[in-house]
Order: structure tokens, then C-alpha cells, then sequence
């Protein structure tokens, strides 16, 4: 349907979002480069992605992640989405019109899934946070500008833009 952006289940709720503005558009495709040129070197075979489902038939979730990073062959199986045992990143661009999506339910459910690392950005005001260890029990914040280190890698969010004020109709 025109105008719809994702589909995602959680909590027993189908959830449709809005398409994306560019900004955030823009932070997936800065943060999508950072990650496959050092994904390449680190774990040969894999790829920063954005746009592919991510299910757990087991928790009754679906998600679509705006980044993951995951072997590029698992593309190449029957399955309409990916298992999170296959997954090593999510990345989450946080919107203006749902936040407490990703800073809540989303932090649960990838934890849930076992997802290695979960990192939020929020382009509303310039931060993030990433998610590690079981359960996410280690939370590191940053403000754009700093350069993170998400396991093995390290994103430099001075290349993100933050919303900035709304435009007036």
C-alpha cells in the first residue's frame, strides 16, 4: 500500500509505521558503509543490510530492522525472514513519531532474540546508546560526534545529522 513503511509484529500487535524522512534515511545509508567496509574484514561472508524482516517464531516477534548485520548467504534461503541466531547487529534509527518503540519494546525483544548487539540512534536530539552483552546489561550512551565501539567495530557518528525542527505546513 502506498504510504506504509514497515510491518512489524510484537506483543501479540500488528505494528505498520510510516516511511522513513531522508535523515533517517541518510543515517542508515553513513552508518550501512561504516559497517560493511569493517563487517569485510572482521567476519568475511557477512554484510550490513538494511530492509531485511527478522522473525522469532518462538516470541511471536517480526522485525525489520533499519540495519543488520548477518551472513550474506542466509539471503539465499527460502525463508521469508531471517532467525535472530543469525544475526550479530541491529541498528535502529529512532523516529520522530514512535520513540518509545525502539527505546522499549525493541530493546526487549532483540535481548529476547539473543541479538549480540543492539545500537539506537536518535536523530531527535542528537544521541544513542548501544546495547551489549547478555541481556543488554551493558548500555554505553554517545552523542553524535563521538565514535562508538560496537563489538568489534567502531562507528564514527559525526556523519549523522540530527532532524532539526519540523517543517511548518
Amino acid at each position: 500500500m502506498p504510504g506504509i513503511g514497515k510491518v512489524e509484529i510484537a506483543g501479540g500487535n500488528v505494528i505498520v509505521t510510516m516511511p522513513p524522512v531522508n535523515r533517517h534515511e541518510h543515517a542508515v545509508a553513513r552508518l550501512c558503509r561504516q559497517l560493511t567496509e569493517q563487517v569485510a574484514k572482521t567476519h568475511p561472508g557477512h554484510v550490513a543490510h538494511p530492509g531485511a524482516d527478522l522473525e522469532d517464531p518462538g516470541l511471536g516477534r517480526l522485525r525489520c530492522p533499519d540495519v543488520m548485520v548477518f551472513p550474506e548467504s542466509s539471503l539465499e534461503g527460502p525463508d521469508p525472514a531471517l532467525r535472530p541466531d543469525e544475526v550479530l547487529l541491529v541498528v535502529e534509527i529512532v523516529s520522530r513519531s514512535n520513540p518509545e518503540n525502539d527505546y522499549l519494546t525493541k530493546v526487549e525483544d532483540y535481548a529476547a532474540m539473543g541479538i549480540p548487539h543492539y545500537v539506537l540512534v536518535d536523530p531527535r536530539d542528537g544521541t544513542g546508546i548501544v546495547h551489549s552483552q547478555p541481556g543488554y546489561a551493558q548500555r554505553t550512551p554517545f552523542v553524535f560526534g563521538d565514535t562508538v565501539s560496537v563489538g568489534p567495530w567502531k562507528l564514527d557518528t559525526s556523519v549523522l545529522l540530527t532532524y532539526g525542527p519540523p517543517r511548518s505546513a
